[in-house]
């Protein structure tokens, strides 16, 4: 029976940023950049968490002078997603809807959206001028994401990785610290949770839509935000795959 299980516990204190993605939201960059924690995650023969290499974050780096690079510019031509706080707080999808033409799992067109990709604008005031919070802290911000999520739940796959939108989407769903340095930080355990999650859903819609290669694709999600996935973990999918429908 396929599970996850690491070799070592991971401390608390100790949180997991990103490879290489450097998302930003309204002028305020989530940076991460391609670290581990002090003890490598290993689980079985099915997935590897952050097997490049491994050391010791300091969340107010102080250890570290090691800045990310900046950030990828927008794909040209990518569905855009503009929210404010009104559509925030009346946690309505209907934005999402209306720029990319999704409104059920049915209509989304996987070979179209990957191809172009989707993105969010988020135009968000503030009530307090000197509130410093990143966007990713707002709760309210977070339940619109989390309703997003919810109805959309292979969405991940869709986003313009290349400019940081999947971190960026990780960082609404995922509990995080904020390093004065590093940008988002995330909780490892509840990333791990995140990425399997995700690793399930994408990879047995893209086969259901037929989509070449659902493997590599799904691989590809999940490196980008840290994890080797083998090919035996698809093997079991594959052999107890249920249809939701």
């Amino acid at each position: 029976m396929a599970s996850i299980r690491p070799l070592h516990s991971l401390f608390s204190p100790l949180k997991q940023t990103i490879p290489s993605l450097v998302p930003v939201i309204n002028s305020i960059s989530f940076t991460s950049c391609c670290c581990c924690c002090s003890h490598l995650r290993q689980v079985a023969t099915f997935v590897s968490f952050n097997p490049s290499g491994n050391f010791d974050l300091s969340l107010y780096d102080d250890q570290d002078n090691t800045e990310a690079p900046p950030p990828m510019p927008p794909t040209e031509g990518r569905y855009e997603v503009v929210i404010d706080n009104d559509i925030i707080q009346r946690l309505d999808l209907s934005p999402f809807q209306n720029a990319t033409g999704i409104s059920s799992s049915s209509s989304a067109k996987p070979k179209e959206f990957m191809e172009k990709t989707i993105g969010f604008t988020i135009n968000y005031q503030r009530e307090d001028k000197y509130d410093q919070r990143e966007l990713s802290e707002f709760p309210d911000i977070r339940l619109w994401f989390v309703q997003l999520d919810a109805t959309y739940p292979w969405l991940p796959v869709l986003l313009d990785w290349r400019a940081g939108e999947l971190a960026r989407y990780a960082a609404m769903l995922v509990p995080h610290q904020m390093s004065m340095k590093m940008g988002v930080v995330f909780n490892p355990e509840a990333l791990e949770l995140f990425v399997m999650n995700k690793v399930f859903v994408v990879y047995s819609w893209l086969k259901r839509h037929e989509i070449p290669m659902p493997r590599l694709k799904t691989k590809d999600m999940a490196r980008m935000l840290g994890f080797g996935i083998g090919d035996e973990l698809f093997d079991l999918i594959d052999k107890n795959s249920i249809d939701p429908s």
